[in-house]
């Protein structure tokens, strides 16, 4: 089975379309939460992921735009964004949000948007936090998001490795357990602005990161009309 695995697309409609379509052609999607925050199109991204039938995980910034977590948990630009997606969401978008799981586990893979300590909030950005990880879980693949970074820690012998993929980066999976980072749709924190996604191909046991230009002022221009805070228009610009 192909797979397009996405994650953190933050209501970011032209990025989403961008990586679908750039991801294609592929059996189902996987995403791994925060749907929406920070971006200008909350219910066309949901919308846009029910039609394509996705599956996934419910994020921080899903479950505080539907009031399962308090937003003063967030920095203001990131409160005032998510308190705007509250107001929009309409209520079949809600109701999706507020039926997704924390935690999916898809065959060989466990899927969480933080980490699988801490589905919500953590972050495995690091070794140390990565290797505490691979005894949360007990299936062979982690699939995590959050950091809006592309990531890959493998375990081997009881050492944990990192790797940073890039645009076309290819990783066999083999007896070694990882923790796969698809990094972000929507708005990108490693110095590249472009769309970020990736390809499980669970026949060819092979994963595979792309890299999309879309048209970030579109998006940029739409959140400047609703209001958005500018730091967030402006990061979009900048992948940071």
């Amino acid at each position: 089975m192909r797979l397009a695995v996405l994650s953190d697309i933050h209501g970011n409609l032209a990025a989403l379309e961008a990586v679908l379509s750039a991801l294609a052609p592929f059996d189902a999607v996987w995403q791994l939460g925060d749907i929406v925050g920070y971006g200008p199109q909350p219910d066309e991204v949901i919308e846009r992921l029910r039609a394509v039938g996705a599956q996934g995980v419910r994020g921080n910034h899903d479950s505080a735009a539907i009031g399962r977590i308090d937003v003063d948990w967030f920095n203001d630009d990131a409160r005032a964004a998510v308190e705007w997606t509250a107001e929009r969401l309409g209520p079949d978008g809600q109701r999706w949000l507020g039926e997704l799981p924390e935690r999916l586990v898809e065959g060989d893979f466990t899927l969480v948007h933080g980490s699988p300590r801490d589905p919500t909030w953590e972050y495995v950005y690091s070794t140390p936090i990565a290797r505490a990880c691979f005894m949360a879980f007990e299936t062979p693949h982690c699939l995590v998001g959050h950091t809006h970074v592309p990531l890959v820690f493998r375990e081997d012998d009881g050492r944990v490795e990192m790797l940073a993929p890039s645009d076309g980066s290819r990783l066999a999976l083999d007896a070694r357990r990882t923790i796969l980072n698809p990094g972000s749709v929507g708005q990108p924190r490693d110095g590249d602005r472009r769309a970020c996604g990736m390809v499980l191909d669970t026949d060819e046991r092979t994963v595979e990161w792309r890299r999309v230009d879309y048209e970030v002022g579109t998006t940029q221009q739409r959140m400047r009309e609703i209001g958005l805070p500018a730091r967030l228009v402006e990061r979009l610009g900048h992948g940071l």
